[in-house]
């Protein structure tokens, strides 16, 4: 597989909702391969933990064949090179989205000149939906099915009956 046809779009993803997936889509159709870089962060706190993460963008995302979940604790760029990744996908839905990930871009192209950061539109029926909203919902016991996919909603729903 030629390498510029690899990307990887990093996250924490939790949980995945709708909005991430219309990135992912628009990026399987672009490239070849992507990768959904599950990010583990230990001073991060999570609703659902690594496994979780992984397993419902697993099932949320298992119906795009050149799309693979992975999990990875090291820095993006070298995540980016370890297999053989010449972009990084980066979803923005508003100036403020655009102004963290720019930052971000900038380092990671002095980190690795040849790996560059791209930047996805998501339909703009998900440019207010992000996962802290998804979750803050569900704290106050709403239903989010419309915003995730259903074994997210359910897995949500279970978690705050808990």
């Amino acid at each position: 597989m030629n390498n510029q046809n690899i990307a990887i779009y990093p996250g924490t993803f939790d949980p995945i909702t709708n909005g991430h997936i219309d990135v992912i889509e628009r990026a399987a159709s672009i490239f070849s391969k992507v990768y959904v870089v599950i990010a583990i962060n230990s001073r991060k706190v999570t609703l659902f933990n690594e496994d979780e993460r992984e397993e419902l963008a697993r099932i949320s995302l298992e119906y795009i064949p050149n799309v693979e979940v992975v999990r990875s604790q090291i820095l993006t760029v070298e995540f980016a090179r370890q297999v053989g990744a010449t972009s990084i996908i980066r979803g923005i839905r508003a100036i403020s989205d655009f102004e963290f990930e720019f930052q971000i871009a900038l380092m990671n192209r002095k980190l690795d000149p040849d790996i560059h950061t791209l930047f996805l539109l998501p339909n703009e029926k998900y440019t207010y939906l992000n996962s802290s909203i998804v979750r803050e919902l569900a704290r106050y016991g709403k239903d989010v099915s419309e915003f995730v996919p259903p074994i997210v909603a359910e897995r949500i729903r279970l978690k705050f009956k808990e």
